[in-house]
Parts: C-alpha cells; structure tokens; sequence
C-alpha cells in the first residue's frame, strides 16, 4: 500500500511539473508571438506610410523617430547610438576630436560664443578666449544655431582642419582663424592638491577610462607632499564605468572585498567585482563630499566605503541610480545603451531611487518602502534612495537674484570686458574683487537694465489676493501699503545688500579666463562650507571615529 502511494506521489509530481514546463513554455510562447506579431504591424504601418504618404518621407529619419521614442518609454538611460557618434565613446573615454573649447548660447547675440578654452589645446594655440562670438565654421554662418549642433560642426576626424570666423568683444574687425582638431582628453581630475596643513583634496569628475590610474597618481603625489588625511570630492559626478569605481575603492580598502555585484534578467549579466591589490592609503582618515547629483558609479564608491565604514560620506543625498548599461552592437555600426540589470553594494543593498513605469513616467520609492541594511561596524543604512550622507551639510539658500544673474549673461560679459582690459591677475586663492571692481560691477548690472523675479513679490501679490478674498484687505490696506513699500525693489540696493552671495561668482567667472577650471576650484574650494566642515571633521579625530562606530560599539 505504502509504494502505491509512493508511485500515485511521483506521479502527481511528475505530472505538476510538467504542466509547469508547458505553462512555462506557454508564457515564452505567447510573449515571442507579441513580439512577432507587433514587428509585423510595425512593418506594414512603415511600408504604408512610405508609399502613400503624400510627401517623401526620409528613412533614416522616421525611423530613429520611433526609435528614440520606443527607448524614451523605457527608461532614460537606455539609448540609441548610429554610427560614427561620438556621444558615448566621450562618455567612455572622456575623448573627443576637436578644438578643445566649452560653447556657450549668447542670448543677446543670438550666437554661440566661446565659454572657455582647455588649456594646451587647439582652441588656446590659436588664441581663442572666452567671450570670442562665433560667426562662422567653414564658411556657414552659426547665427540662431544652438551649441548642439555648432558642437557637430566644431568635432571631426583628428587631423583635419577647420575655418572659425570670430568676433572678439571691443575689436572693431573679425578675426579668422585655422584650427586642426586634436584628440582631446579631458581631465577626470582637473584639481588636486594640499590647501590646509595636512588634508589633501581631490576633485573627481568622472568616471572614465584611466580615471583610476589618475587617482592613484593624484593620492601618491598628495601623500608624497605630507597629506595626513583626504578629502574626496565627487559632487556632481554623474558617474560612468564600473571597474573605475572598483578601483578606485581599492585605493582605500583591503584585498578581496566585495565592492558591488550586478544582477539581470540574463545570468551573463551578473557579476561580482572586488578589490584585488593591496590598498595604498588603508588608514588615511577620508571624506567623501556628495551631493544630489552624485550618481552611478559615485554612489558605488561612496557606498561600498560608507557600508565598509571606512570613510564618512559627507554633503546631501546622492541622486540614487542603483541600474547598471551595457553597449551592445547593432547592425550598420551603431551601439544601444541598454539597462541590464541593476547594482547592489556591500551590505546589500540597491539604491535605486526611482521607479520606471516603462511609459515615459516614473516615481520615487517613498520612505516607507525602504529597507534597512546594516554597514560592517552595524550601523543602520537604507536602500531605494541614493546614499544618506553620514553628516548631512547643507549649502547657504540663494536669493533668487543669484539664480537669474547667473542665467543671464551678466557674469559672462563683464568678466569678458574684464578680461580684455586686464592682462593679468592675481594667483587663485590670492585674486580678490575689490570695492572698486564691485562697484564697477553693480553700475554695469544697473546700466544694462537687467530685470529680476523677486519672490518677495510673488509672496506679497498673493498675500493681497488672499486678504480680498478673505475680507481682510480693507482693514489692512495701511499696514499692507507699508510692507509693500518696505519690499520695493531697489536693483543697488539689492547688490549690495547681496554681496556676499555675488562675489563667489564674480571671482570664480574672472579666475577661469585666466587659470581654467583648475583654477576655479583651487580658489573656491577653501570657501565652500561642506569642505570646511570635512576639514573641521578631520582635525577632530574623535569626531570622526565616533560617527564609523555602531551606538553599541
């Protein structure tokens, strides 16, 4: 009796299972003829189009219409590259063919105009500065073009050249020039050094190819140099390779740690990544700045070192992309971008922020959803929203004055003026604006009558609403004219009143024509609260060990 119901067991068994494999089989079955089926519709609705339509439609055009809009659905970083796009080797590699020059659109002039030139490259050897209006490429006027596309026609094959006709700002005549394009490498490090006794500092700003290479020169030549403690800058790094990242952490922590693993519909898209050297700085204090627009490959390093506790993350919350891209080959040498799976860090944990709903929306995962994981040393961290900084710095809010200074052309044209004027400046962090120079600035500002959105305004025309509404506007017409009047916009007063938030700007606009971008941050850095606090953080030694300590250690 006991092996017939062993028998009737294995039967029953044998049989669910193969249901399981035929419902199994069914579901493939029925997603492939989807897929078979609306290929075909699509087909038939291209053909259709292409032969009745009334006008003639270009192939190539309507068909990366659908495309883009196909992977727009999807999420926004899967992407479509035709050939000989250059778009995703320089998010690759940081390279690109050219003259080496950051453009910029001149609303005034309807043109686009040159924002800075890279230093040791064609654009600076054939004397371009900031400010230079550009007229034409090889003959064909750029007027009413965006940076986009006069950035097409500026890219070519290193070794060729190209004909820029140029008006220079306070010169009477344009100037032409002749520019062969060079491979241009841009920095992944555009500044490192030693600015307080014994705390080095390295701005990271990309995680491309070689950047890891960079970063260990950059750590060697700071410890060389007597820094006792570091300070990594990775705000506003949106991220790029994987392996970068990995190598980067191996910098800082021990051989054969499991720094971050992928996971994908496919198993050949999972994968694991650890260190694999000796770290080179394994007790160097450390503090990583982040902030809302740290991503990817950013949150992998502050990450892994945050759950290793072995570095304090310090700033705002990062951006929270926990999705990891794979280029893939297509026919006729394009490259698609594809999400493939997404990424988990030492403890766990994937901190992805947002939710695709693969029709072109998204939302973000609340509070209530996120998990709780738990760091080497035990301290609680969550997933599902980028990576929480262990001390939350946040920047000084800006007047909205700030905001519309700098989308106007404002700072760019009086530091162009400047420039043309003055041969010469002071070192960065030596460079200061006087009051002169400032009260130069403001009669420039109030002159070019520069308009601004005050939300004293838009606070006050609805608070007068509101009182009508409500009955209390008679009673209060006194007091509300008073406050009115108190809030009367007043452009001279308002600069001077906002000095302090303007200068940083000001000074930073006119040390970039001179000292580059290196310069820039050389200069600004020693200012910026959330470095200051890092530094505050690594003179008190106490401090620091007792936020990388669990509450029960």
């Amino acid at each position: 009796m006991k092996i017939i119901r062993q028998f009737f067991l294995v039967a029953a068994l044998l049989l669910s299972a193969g249901t399981g494999i035929t419902a199994s089989a069914q579901v493939v079955e029925n997603h492939n003829s989807k897929v078979a089926r609306n290929l075909e519709i699509f087909n038939e609705i291209y053909k259709a189009l292409d032969l009745f339509y009334v006008d003639t439609l270009a192939a190539d055009t309507v068909i990366r219409w659908a495309i883009d809009g196909m992977l727009m659905k999807v999420d926004p970083f899967t992407g479509y590259y035709p050939a000989d796009n250059e778009d995703l080797r320089q998010m690759a590699t940081g390279k690109y063919a050219g003259i080496g020059s950051i453009i910029r659109y001149h609303k005034k002039h309807d043109r686009v105009v040159i924002d800075e030139p890279y230093a040791n490259t064609p654009s600076q050897d054939a004397g371009l500065r900031a400010g230079d209006i550009i007229l034409t490429v090889d003959g064909k006027d750029i007027k009413g073009m965006m940076p986009t596309k006069v950035t097409e026609m500026l890219r070519g094959e290193a070794g060729t050249t190209l004909e820029l006709r140029f008006q220079r700002p306070g010169e009477k005549n344009p100037r032409t020039v002749h520019i062969t394009r060079r491979t241009i490498q841009l920095p992944a490090i555009p500044y490192y050094g030693i600015m307080d006794d014994g705390v080095g500092y390295i701005n990271l700003n990309s995680f491309t190819s070689g950047c890891a290479r960079e970063m260990r020169h950059a750590l060697l030549q700071l410890m060389s140099q007597g820094a006792k403690s570091l300070v990594l800058d990775i705000r506003d790094n949106v991220g790029g390779a994987i392996n970068e990242a990995v190598d980067i952490t191996n910098l800082f922590l021990p051989k054969g740690v499991k720094v971050v693993y992928t996971k994908g519909k496919q198993a050949s898209m999972n994968h694991e990544y650890s260190t694999t050297t000796d770290p080179i700085a394994p007790d160097m204090p450390l503090v990583v700045l982040v902030n809302g627009m740290s991503a990817s490959s950013s949150e992998i390093v502050s990450g892994a070192l945050q759950d290793m506790d072995r570095a304090v993350i310090m700033g705002t919350r990062t951006f929270g992309k926990g999705l990891v891209q794979a280029i893939r080959d297509v026919p006729y040498r394009g490259e698609l971008k594809i999400t493939t799976g997404r990424y988990y860090i030492p403890s766990g944990r994937c901190i992805q922020a947002h939710e695709y709903n693969h029709d072109g929306s998204s939302k973000i995962i609340p509070d209530s959803l996120r998990n709780t994981f738990y760091t080497k040393a035990g301290r609680p961290v969550t997933d599902g929203g980028g990576i929480q900084p262990d001390s939350v710095i946040l920047n000084d809010t800006l007047p909205t004055m700030i905001y519309d200074l700098v989308q106007s052309d404002i700072f760019f044209d009086w530091a162009t003026d400047f420039a043309n004027s003055h041969p010469a400046i002071d070192a960065p962090g030596k460079f200061q604006v006087t009051d002169s120079l400032y009260d130069a600035f403001c009669k420039y500002v109030e002159e070019s009558k520069f308009t601004y959105n005050r939300r004293s305004d838009e606070v006050m025309q609805l608070l007068r609403r509101v009182a009508d509404m409500e009955g209390y506007l008679e009673d209060a017409e006194d007091e509300m004219k008073a406050l009115e009047a108190k809030f009367a916009p007043d452009i001279h007063k308002d600069l001077q009143r906002m000095r302090k938030h303007i200068m940083p700007y000001l000074e930073s606009e006119i040390i970039i024509r001179y000292y580059h971008q290196q310069g820039s941050i050389r200069h600004s850095i020693p200012k910026d609260k959330v470095y200051r606090s890092a530094v505050k953080l690594l003179r008190d030694t106490k401090a620091y060990h007792s936020i990388l300590k669990s509450a029960e250690n």
